[in-house]
């Protein structure tokens, strides 16, 4: 953990993420005319991070913290939760996902564990949105650049938020910000794992080290190196090729879906009116 904690180089030192992400987070809800959010809290260091933030922007008041255990969720996790409000003098509420997953999910056998947990991280993303529509607030995305630049992450699931302030900083990025903000010692220490099922961890699953694979990406994609210079500085020809090829397959997760252009049907600049609605947050007098 000690090596995972140390400042690499390339990283966004903690004082600028928290500044950069404060900022971001004011200027989005003012730009909408929202005062208030909610974030899903799991208990990772993801979530604890965003919840973070959004308290150092708004206040405690204005940030209510979720936590939507299944019946196979941590106990930990959920204490670990907990910790973090307690923390941040967080407002939080939990809602059981458990028979609204499981009325779907007893038509997925049980080995089909990335399906089922799918079912789960969108039954989440569902109360978030219901809750941001009950309280007319914005849901707060936590994913990372790591985990996007690899898709690991379900589409409509963890990764449907109204804004993301954490989502162009990697996964060691988060860690230093995690120390800077103060967080629960436990939230550090933890092994990542979306908690999906019983054992789940993120590396064992990716088959590297977040560590690892920042300091690759880094070089792949933001440096721009090729396979030849990402060898030179070190790193397995083997490895280079799996992230590339996972980085390009899961581009889809990146982008918003397709559509069919007509002339003269512009799209309108984020934060434009739309005409029928008067506001882009609004859709049929509902808030979204």
């Amino acid at each position: 953990m000690k090596q995972e904690l140390d400042r690499p180089d390339w990283v966004v030192s903690p004082d600028e993420a928290a500044a950069g992400c404060v900022e971001f987070i004011r200027a989005t809800l003012q730009a909408a005319e929202v005062e208030n959010l909610v974030v899903g809290l799991s208990g990772g260091i993801d979530s604890a991070v965003a919840a973070g933030l959004a308290v150092a922007a708004l206040g405690p008041d204005k940030v209510l913290g979720v936590m939507m255990p299944y019946a196979t969720s941590s106990a930990a996790s959920l204490a670990d939760a907990a910790a973090v409000a307690a923390v941040l003098g967080l407002r939080t509420e939990k809602v059981e996902i458990t028979p609204m997953a499981d009325a779907f999910l007893k038509g997925i056998p049980a080995d089909q564990r990335v399906r089922r947990g799918n079912v789960m991280a969108r039954c989440r993303m569902i109360v978030l949105y219901d809750i941001s529509a009950r309280d007319r607030s914005l849901v707060l995305g936590t994913g990372n650049r790591t985990e996007d630049l690899l898709g690991y992450t379900t589409m409509y699931g963890d990764n449907a938020c109204a804004l993301n302030p954490v989502g162009r900083l990697y996964k060691t990025e988060i860690r230093l910000l995690a120390r800077h903000l103060g967080l629960p010692e436990a939230v550090l220490a933890k092994a990542p794992s979306a908690d999906l099922w019983e054992g789940q961890a993120d590396e064992d699953e990716l088959g590297y080290t977040y560590a690892e694979v920042d300091r690759l990406l880094v070089n792949m994609i933001d440096r721009t190196l090729g396979p030849k210079q990402l060898a030179a500085l070190g790193f397995a020809p083997d490895l280079i090729d799996k992230v590339a090829a996972r980085v390009k397959a899961t581009a889809f997760k990146r982008s918003s879906p397709p559509v069919a252009a007509f002339s003269g049907r512009m799209t309108p600049a984020v934060g434009a009116a739309e005409p029928e609605s008067g506001n882009t947050a609004f859709t049929d007098g509902g808030f979204h």
